[in-house]
């Protein structure tokens, strides 16, 4: 009965329009007010300490530290030299333009840890280009969506820090078994933009010398450094993913005030500004789900979830694929973040009675649900491109398809061929 009052508020609320941390928190209130051996006021005392506690965890403070120094990054001149850096790679290619989309969005990955920053930041210098030159809008916007959805998959990924803090799995790992799916994606995504180039007759870009690649290497080697200095900190064990994240906030402003000069310190607290309301939602969003959490286990209800789910099979196989599904359905209608929270506590156990690694898992269930960003009707990437290229929700959702199966058919290599996620964590000794 519980469970049927969260859900019916929750949705209900969802449906209303209330924020998704909003609808998650007075839904665990309804729910804890028809649990029998709770009353109100103990319902209200553990909501204010449950809340507190979901976000006293010093790991977590990593979250709103990487996405202040994407933005800084962002707007301190690292996106452009990261794209002419990548239109000296590949711009000579057929349909050279979306090569370079795909290419820039792998680059600002390791630098943003966002799917929404890396689509805002390499669309709004990609996306123009593309339509200057003659690409479709939809296409153009369906492409840059699903590239900067390998935000949240090649590391550092905020994602993956709000994963591994719930299910006490080591950071550096899920950072290393992030890189290989999400090369394959773009890899995927490229051969995507070389069938269309073909169809389309989009244009290549003239070829670079040898000589203007490596000056353009040298203007981007600032931006291509800090994911170096990210992860190898933390692999080196010079310092945690928190710390990671902070050295990551001052090299940012370093680079855009003094080297590239594009960062003004009148524009810094109005980025603290932008990052306190961004950090702000995903952190309540954390806080909220915590209290769910604690109702769901106190009525057994993760337990109940998981023996019904081996109830139908115990193969690894067949409840992988159940998950996978369950996940790409629960990115339908969640934001990201809010899936993997309510989620995540739910089949982790499940995976580990099965077995299966949990840093497999870990980057199994975010590449999942970074497809979920680019698909409607939550898909913030969608949104943000959609707004970019002038071109509708309706036309963008049409044309991202072949992205979103291109995504959905790597989701599947990795989920069934787990050495792909594993095969560098093992190598570096995770």
């Amino acid at each position: 009965m519980s469970t049927v009052v969260l859900l019916v508020v929750f949705i209900g609320l969802m449906a209303a329009g209330v924020p998704i941390a909003f609808a998650l928190g007075l839904a665990g209130i309804a729910m804890a007010a028809v649990i029998p051996d709770l009353s109100m006021l103990t319902a209200l005392t553990l909501f204010a300490q449950r809340l507190f506690v979901g976000i006293d965890v010093f790991l977590l403070l990593a979250i709103p530290l990487f996405i202040l120094a994407g933005t800084l990054m962002e707007v301190g001149g690292t996106a452009r030299r990261l794209v002419d850096f990548a239109s000296a790679l590949v711009g000579w290619l057929p349909g050279g333009l979306g090569f370079v989309t795909v290419l820039s969005a792998m680059f600002f990955s390791g630098v943003s840890g966002s799917a929404s920053a890396d689509t805002a930041a390499v669309g709004s210098v990609m996306i123009p280009a593309m339509k200057r030159k003659g690409y479709d809008a939809p296409f153009a916007a369906a492409l840059t969506a699903g590239a900067g959805a390998l935000g949240p998959i090649i590391p550092p990924s905020v994602l993956m820090v709000i994963y591994g803090a719930m299910g006490n799995v080591s950071i550096a790992a899920l950072f290393l078994g992030g890189f290989v799916p999400g090369i394959i994606i773009g890899l995927g995504l490229m051969g995507l933009v070389y069938a269309m180039a073909r169809m389309r007759n989009y244009p290549s870009e003239a070829r670079v010398g040898l000589k203007e690649i490596i000056a353009r290497f040298f203007r981007a080697f600032l931006a291509l450094l800090m994911p170096v200095i990210i992860l190898g900190g933390i692999f080196s064990g010079v310092f945690t993913a928190t710390e990671s994240a902070a050295v990551a906030v001052a090299y940012a402003i370093v680079i855009g005030v003094f080297l590239y000069q594009e960062l003004r310190w009148s524009q810094i607290p109005k980025l603290l500004y932008r990052t306190g309301l961004v950090s702000a939602k995903v952190m309540f969003l954390i806080a909220t789900a915590t209290f769910v959490g604690f109702l769901l286990a106190h009525q057994k209800i993760p337990q109940a979830i998981a023996q019904n789910l081996l109830s139908i099979s115990r193969e690894p196989w067949l409840v992988l694929l159940l998950v996978n599904v369950t996940m790409l359905l629960a990115g339908c209608i969640l934001e990201v973040a809010a899936a993997l929270i309510i989620l995540g506590p739910v089949l982790i156990p499940i995976m580990q009675s099965l077995g299966i690694d949990l840093v497999h898992f870990g980057v199994v269930m975010v590449v999942s649900l970074a497809i979920g960003t680019i698909h409607p009707p939550v898909g913030n990437c969608l949104y943000i491109v959609s707004a970019l290229s002038g071109a509708s929700i309706a036309r963008c959702s049409i044309a991202v398809i072949p992205v979103v199966a291109v995504m959905i058919f790597v989701l599947m290599l990795i989920t069934y061929v787990p050495d792909l996620v594993l095969v560098v964590p093992r190598h570096f000794g995770f």
